[in-house]
């Protein structure tokens, strides 16, 4: 009886987490397969305007489709971009919501050759070592040719918006420890509540769709 009810209490405690206008999808990172179109075009609206990724199966697929799932799905939804470099790149891709970060934050998959090279505009999974991409991704600001060696694995390209791009609240720097900018940790912990009390310039993703 006890086994039951501690079940009932972790399954309604988990739909009222998802219930939120969250996609359910989201809580079962292996279910989010799908494979993605050889070419597909994901369109992010921001707080500064829309840019529109092109994704090329073929230059990185297990990126390509790991990218496709989390934007159909709306992950990327209400996030923020969290790090940005002038002269180096935007990183986004921790979810809002701590409960559907902390669902997404082992959710690892293999990595994919380097077929194409970290140029201005092209879009890359970040990474902390092999093997180990899950949901972050940046868009390099300039040629970073000096990435494609250590593993980063280009699978699309900016081809419209990348002016709005590159005019991302870039103010509070490199995140911590290094700089003052935010906190991964206290990032999957806390969520948007964190950054919206901590960080309130950031601009952020308001809706992205796969596109035909």
């Amino acid at each position: 009886m006890t086994r039951l009810i501690v079940f009932l209490l972790a399954f309604f405690c988990s739909s009222a987490v998802f219930a939120q206008g969250v996609n359910r999808a989201l809580s079962n990172p292996a279910a989010l397969n799908e494979q993605a179109p050889p070419v597909y075009k994901a369109k992010f609206d921001t707080s500064k305007g829309t840019f529109v990724v092109e994704v090329h199966r073929d230059w990185a697929p297990i990126g390509a489709d790991r990218f496709y799932n989390l934007v159909k799905n709306g992950f990327y939804d209400d996030d923020r971009f969290f790090r940005v470099i002038q002269g180096f790149m935007v990183q986004f891709g921790i979810n809002g919501n701590p409960q559907v970060a902390a669902q997404w934050r082992e959710a690892n998959i293999k990595d994919d050759p380097v077929t194409q090279s970290n140029k201005p505009g092209f879009i890359t999974f970040a990474t902390r070592g092999p093997d180990t991409r899950t949901t972050q991704v940046f868009i390099n600001y300039n040629d970073n040719q000096g990435l494609d060696s250590r593993g980063f694995a280009p699978f699309g390209q900016v081809t419209v918006g990348m002016d709005v791009v590159r005019s991302l609240y870039s103010g509070y720097g490199e995140g911590a420890p290094s700089g003052a900018g935010p906190s991964q940790p206290k990032m999957q912990a806390e969520g948007n509540a964190y950054l919206a009390s901590q960080f309130p310039k950031l601009d952020y993703i308001t809706k992205a769709t796969i596109t035909k």
